[in-house]
C-alpha cells in the first residue's frame, strides 16, 4: 500500500521552502515516532535495504547520533563517515567527495557543514535525498522541526504563542530556521540580544527586536536560550564571558519575568555559567532533555517522509 507524500521536494535543505502544511504533518508523524521509541520494540522495517549515509564536515554529538539512531530505527543500513580520517582532510573538494559517495549509490545522505550552502551543493550533485543537518550560518531545519514539536506538545499549538529566542543570534542557522518556521506557524518571535549579536537589519525579520533580556523575557511562553558561537566570530563581539552572563545568563531570578508556565529550552551544546544557569537548565520548567527525545523522532519522520518520495519515483 502506498503511503502518503508528506514533501514535495525530494530533499530537506531547509525550512524556508516548507509550507503550513508539510510542517504539520511531519510534526504529526513525529509524534508516532516519539510514541514508538517509548516502546520496548523500538524498530521498524520502512527503510529495510535502504543506505544512510551521514557526512558530517562539523562535530556533532546530538544530532550525528540522533541521525543514526533515526535510520536504524526505521531499519536502515547506516554508515558514519568520518570526514577527520577521509580524503576531504587530504584535500579532496567536497563536490569530489560527492561524486564519489554517489557511486555507492545511497538512498539517503545526511550532511553538516561549515559553509552556508554545501547541502544545495551536494543535493544539485547526487542522486539520491539530502538532509541538511546544518549549514554554516544558514539554516538547521531538523533543530526547528524538533523545536516546534516540543513547544507544540507542551502548549497545544504554536499560533500566538510568544517564543523568546536569547543571545547570539547573529551566527546561529537554529536561530534562523527557528524565526523562519515558528513566524511561518503564526508564533509571536521575538529575538533578544546585545546589538553585537544580532543580525544587520534585524527588523526586516519579522520579529520584534529587544536589547534587554528582562524586556525580551518579559510575558514570554517560551524562552530559547543560545550558546555563544565562538567558532563562527570573526572578532570580539563580548567583553568577557563573565560579562555576558552578568547582563544576558538566564538564572531564576530573570525567568520568573516570563509567564508562570513558560518553557526553557536550549539547542545544546550547553555553556553553564555564561548564557544559562545550571538551576534552570536542570529546573522543572526546562524542557531541553525533552528536545534531545523530539529530535530522534523528527528525523525519523523526514527519514520516512524522504524515503516515500523515493518509493514514488521509483514507482513513476
Amino acid at each position: 500500500m502506498e503511503r502518503p507524500a508528506i514533501l514535495n521536494s525530494r530533499h530537506l535543505l531547509g525550512v524556508a521552502g516548507l509550507s503550513i502544511a508539510e510542517i504539520t504533518a511531519l510534526m504529526d508523524l513525529a509524534e508516532e515516532y516519539v510514541a514508538l521509541s517509548r516502546q520496548r520494540e523500538k524498530k521498524t522495517n520502512l527503510l529495510r535495504g535502504r543506505t544512510q549515509i551521514n557526512l558530517f564536515f562539523e562535530p556533532s554529538t546530538r544530532t550525528q547520533s540522533s541521525f543514526e539512531l533515526a535510520g536504524k530505527r526505521l531499519g536502515a543500513d547506516v554508515m558514519n563517515m568520518s570526514v577527520k580520517g577521509s580524503s576531504v582532510s587530504k584535500g579532496e573538494t567536497l563536490l569530489d567527495t560527492a561524486v564519489t559517495l554517489n557511486a555507492m549509490n545511497p538512498d539517503l545522505l545526511v550532511i553538516r557543514h561549515q559553509h552556508s550552502g554545501a547541502a544545495e551543493l551536494l543535493a544539485q550533485k547526487v542522486s539520491c535525498a539530502v538532509i541538511n543537518a546544518g549549514d554554516g550560518w544558514h539554516e538547521h531545519p531538523t533543530q526547528a522541526l524538533l523545536d516546534a514539536l516540543t513547544i507544540r506538545r507542551h502548549k497545544g499549538k504554536l499560533e500566538n504563542v510568544v517564543v523568546a529566542i536569547c543571545g547570539d543570534i547573529r551566527h546561529s542557522r537554529v536561530a534562523r530556521s527557528n524565526i523562519i518556521l515558528l513566524s511561518r506557524m503564526g508564533a509571536r518571535v521575538r529575538i533578544v540580544g546585545p546589538g553585537p549579536l544580532l543580525p544587520p537589519s534585524a527588523e526586516r525579520l519579522g520579529v520584534e527586536v529587544f536589547h534587554s533580556l528582562e524586556e525580551g523575557l518579559r510575558g514570554a511562553d517560551v524562552v530559547m536560550m543560545l550558546r555563544l558561537q565562538r567558532e563562527r566570530m570573526d572578532g570580539a563581539f563580548i567583553p568577557s564571558e563573565r560579562e555576558y552572563y552578568r547582563f544576558w545568563g538566564l538564572n531564576e531570578e530573570r525567568l520568573r519575568l516570563a509567564k508562570e508556565d513558560a518553557i526553557v529550552m536550549h539547542p545544546g551544546p550547553m555553556n553553564r555559567g555564561v548564557e544559562i544557569d545550571s538551576s534552570v537548565a536542570d529546573g522543572p520548567r526546562s524542557v531541553i532533555r525533552e528536545q534531545v527525545e523530539m529530535g530522534v523522532a523528527v528525523r525519523m519522520a523526514v527519514l520516512d517522509a524522504l524515503a516515500r518520495n523515493l518509493e514514488r519515483e521509483a514507482a513513476a
